[in-house]
Parts: C-alpha cells; sequence; structure tokens
C-alpha cells in the first residue's frame, strides 16, 4: 500500500480512539507547575568515560598520538579494524560531492550560500573600533582564531546541515584552518565538507573527536601514506552526544568551546488563530530528534490545545521507524499549558527561555518582539523551525535548557578574538590620567600599581624613589 494512503488508513481507524480517549498526547500542566529546572548538561558516567578517553591519547606526549587514537578508534567502532587512516582526503571529500544527484548538490549549494550570507553579514557587523583617550589613543581589533574545530554527529542520522552550519560560519569569520570530526561520515556528510571548505576531515567521533581537536594529533604514516599533522584547535563547536558534551567540558579552558548543549527542545506560542495541523507537525518534527526532546505548546485557548494534541496523535502514528518510537518516547516529557492571557504565554516562555521558539499568534511580529528568552526565534505559521535547521541563513546551533537567558547560538562571534590596545602620544596630556590612577591604586591598597604610575607623572616622586631601598 502506498505510504500516504496507509497513513490516511491509519489516521482513520485512530479517530474514534481519539474522540474517546481521556489521557494526552502532550501532558496537560498549569502555569504554577512550570519552573526551569537548570540542569548540568554533562553526564557523570560520561564525563568519567570521556576522560579516561583522553587520558588514554594523550598518554604518550602533550599531542594526540595517532596510535593511541588508532587503539581508541578501533575499539568504539569509528573506523574498520582493518584501517589505519583516521582521516578523509578532500579528494573523496570532492568525490563525495561528485556522486550526488544534480538536486542534492543544488540543495547543499544552495544552503551553503545561504548560511554564508547571513554569516559574512553577521562579520560585517563589528568593525576595529579606535577612539581618543588624554594624550593618547585607544582602540579593540576583531581578528579569527588561527585554528577551528568543528563536530558533525554521525549517529542515528547524518547531519550534513551541522557541517554546513558550523564549518562555514568559522570560514565567514575568517578562520584560515578548520577541522572537521565526524563518526563514520557518511557521503552527503563528506559532500558538505567538500562545499563548506574543510581542511581536513577526522572520521572519529565521541571525547576522542573533541580530544583530537583539543590537542592536535602528531604526523602519522598510514596506508601507504604520510598523514600530516592536525593543530589544536583554539576554538571546538558543534552539537553532540553525551561523550561530546563531557569532554567539552574537559577541554574548556585549554581552548574555547560554543557551548554544553543539552536535550533539543521547541516552545510553540499558538492563540486560537493557529494551524493546529501545522503546529503538531512542528512538535512532532523536534520530538523526532531524540527521546529526551521536549516539545511545548503554550496557548490562550483550549480548543487548539485539544485540536494540536488530537494532530499530534494521528501524525506521529504516520512517521516511519525507528522516527515514530523516538518522537513517542519524546512525547512523554512534553506538554501543553493553557494560559489565560497573552501576557502569560510570554512569561511562560521567558521562564523556560527554549532552545527554539515559534510564534504562531495574530499579530505574531509584535509577539515574538516581547519575548525575552530564546535561543533562535521562528515568527509566524510560514517561519517553520526545521527551515532554521536547513539553511535559512541563521545558525542551527542553539543554547538549550535555559541558557538562552544569557547566552545566544553559535554566530561567527564564537571564532573571533576582540582584542584592546592603548597608545600614549603625549606624555604631558595623559597627566591627569595618571593622577587618577595613582589615587584609585593607593584606595585599593595596591602601592606597586601606585609607584608604576608615578613613573609617568610630570609632577610626582615615585615613592619608590623618595626612600632608601623603596621602603616608607
Amino acid at each position: 500500500m502506498p505510504p500516504l494512503r496507509q497513513c490516511l488508513l491509519i489516521t482513520s481507524l485512530l479517530l474514534p480512539i481519539i474522540e474517546t480517549r481521556s489521557f494526552s498526547m502532550l501532558t496537560r500542566r498549569t502555569p504554577s507547575e512550570i519552573q526551569l529546572e537548570i540542569k548540568d548538561p554533562v553526564d557523570p558516567t560520561a564525563l568519567s568515560q570521556s576522560r579516561a578517553i583522553l587520558d588514554e591519547l594523550l598518554s604518550s606526549g602533550a599531542t594526540v598520538s595517532p596510535s593511541k587514537l588508532l587503539d581508541v578508534a578501533h575499539r568504539l567502532g569509528d573506523i574498520p579494524a582493518a584501517t589505519s587512516s583516521y582521516v578523509v582526503s578532500r579528494r573523496q571529500c570532492e568525490e563525495a560531492f561528485d556522486s550526488l544527484s544534480e538536486e542534492e548538490r543544488g540543495t547543499l549549494l544552495r544552503i551553503h550560500g545561504r548560511i554564508r550570507a547571513f554569516a559574512e553579514a553577521q562579520r560585517r557587523s563589528v568593525t576595529d573600533v579606535e577612539v581618543g583617550i588624554p594624550g593618547g589613543k585607544a582602540g579593540h581589533t576583531v581578528s579569527p582564531c588561527r585554528a577551528a574545530g568543528c563536530y558533525a554527529p554521525g549517529g542515528r542520522y547524518p547531519l550534513p546541515s551541522s557541517v554546513l552550519m558550523t564549518v562555514v560560519t568559522a570560514r565567514a569569520a575568517g578562520c584560515p584552518y578548520v577541522v572537521l570530526a565526524s563518526p563514520r561520515p557518511a557521503p552527503i556528510t563528506l559532500a558538505a565538507a567538500h562545499v563548506a571548505g574543510a581542511d581536513v576531515v577526522l572520521c572519529v567521533g565521541g571525547a576522542q573527536a573533541i580530544g583530537c581537536m583539543a590537542y592536535g594529533i602528531d604526523a602519522h604514516n598510514g596506508e601507504g601514506a604520510t598523514i600530516p599533522a592536525v593543530p589544536a584547535c583554539d576554538v571546538i563547536v558543534g552539537p553532540g552526544n553525551k561523550w561530546v558534551t563531557a569532554a567539552k567540558s574537559i577541554v574548556n579552558g585549554h581552548c574555547g568551546i560554543d557551548m554544553l548543549a543539552g536535550p533539543s527542545e521547541v516552545l510553540v506560542i499558538a492563540d486560537n488563530t493557529a494551524d493546529a495541523e501545522i503546529v503538531a507537525a512542528d512538535l512532532i518534527a523536534q520530538a523526532e530528534h531524540d527521546v529526551v526532546a521536549r516539545a511545548i505548546l503554550v496557548s490562550t485557548d483550549e480548543e487548539i490545545i485539544n485540536k494540536v494534541d488530537k494532530e499530534v496523535e494521528s501524525q506521529v502514528e504516520c512517521l516511519p521507524e525507528p522516527n515514530r518510537s523516538t518522537a513517542m518516547e519524546a512525547l512523554k516529557q512534553s506538554f501543553s499549558v493553557l494560559c489565560k492571557d497573552m501576557d502569560e504565554c510570554i512569561a511562560m516562555s521567558d521562564r523556560l527561555a527554549p532552545e527554539h521558539l515559534e510564534i504562531q499568534t495574530e499579530n505574531s511580529q509584535e509577539v515574538g518582539e516581547r519575548c525575552a528568552n530564546y535561543g533562535g526565534l521562528f515568527i509566524g505559521t510560514h517561519a517553520a523551525e526545521v527551515l532554521g535547521d536547513y539553511g535559512a541563513g541563521p545558525n542551527h546551533t542553539l543554547p538549550t535548557g535555559g541558557t538562552g537567558r544569557y547566552t545566544g547560538g553559535l554566530s561567527v562571534f564564537n571564532f573571533l578574538r576582540i582584542r584592546t590596545w592603548m597608545r600614549i602620544d603625549s606624555k604631558e596630556d595623559s597627566q591627569k590620567m595618571v593622577e587618577d590612577s595613582v589615587r584609585m591604586a593607593r584606595l585599593e591598597g595596591l602601592e606597586g600599581h601606585a609607584r608604576a604610575a608615578e613613573a609617568r607623572s610630570l609632577s610626582m616622586t615615585p615613592a619608590y624613589k623618595k626612600t632608601e631601598n623603596g621602603k616608607n
């Protein structure tokens, strides 16, 4: 039977059940029951396991030993036991791209273009600055980090979109060297790496991939050719499983990271003008990500909540496996909330600070502008969150677990360094600033600071010259 007819048949068979069942696909909760739970995204067991893997990789020195990496990659199934190469050449990535259909190549190229255009606009938004200060100049410079590490998951589904979102953004920031890591990369993943312009692709995942990018890999002779050394990355970005998250928490500080991401989530604010079929489709799209994903509906209208719940029931049954089972499990921790008015809906959303926030209401632009906390905002019925997933332009790597209260998603700014400088051209014109510095240093009890400022004074004798051996 054709899939569409099969889906319609399943739906029709479910209708009597839907009308009489007493439970909801989305658990009903009241506003008073909803509180933001700040959970540590790092799993303790994964943290211990990741630390052991990193220790093994670094047991021979400060950089990752190729032989140790191969031991770990073979043991954990990243690469076949008979393979001694952990990289995919740029030529292989190009061949993967060439093997795609014309439509598939066109899709990758168009998505690449939209992501790059948005990222380049972000880069242009911040520039070098120079201002006058007493006696001189001060300013800041904006420059990219030297090497960027990008992770793309290779688990249940290949995610070429994550390749494009991370690598293209690093390139737009101006990073001269970009490393991509993805375990057991599918041809579409390698094709995306070619389009995005990754310099090297590591076909390892988990904590071992993060370790390689954080500490670098020594050169290695494998399969008849020398595998060049991979430099340590200054910043590592991209979503991953619990071992990736744990390893990122370990290397943070040795290098920069984008964020420690938790389970994915979407919150939809809907009123009586919303299309229940579309709202349900968006909730299910989020639920199929992972068994721990959350889909949340917040509405001023009980009827729309009931309609969406029925739509979720019927639509989820039409998903193929394993998508259906994944979504069904995720829906167990998903919920709906009936609010007394739009102000309460917005307050509820701000309290949770969802990763993805959809506004499907009348005057959606106005409602969206009133919302303060979220990772990415999708305004109106047609601005589907999945369009953001697949390259409308803004990045799809977004803060989860309420962290949207104080941070944003991946952008060129993750790869940029804003460094300040100052210069004094006229000692005479800087004297009032010198006097202020001397006074403030002594107010803080930092006599050495005060004397360093006095050494620049035209009117004060540094205290260390006043008494023998610099003692008062």
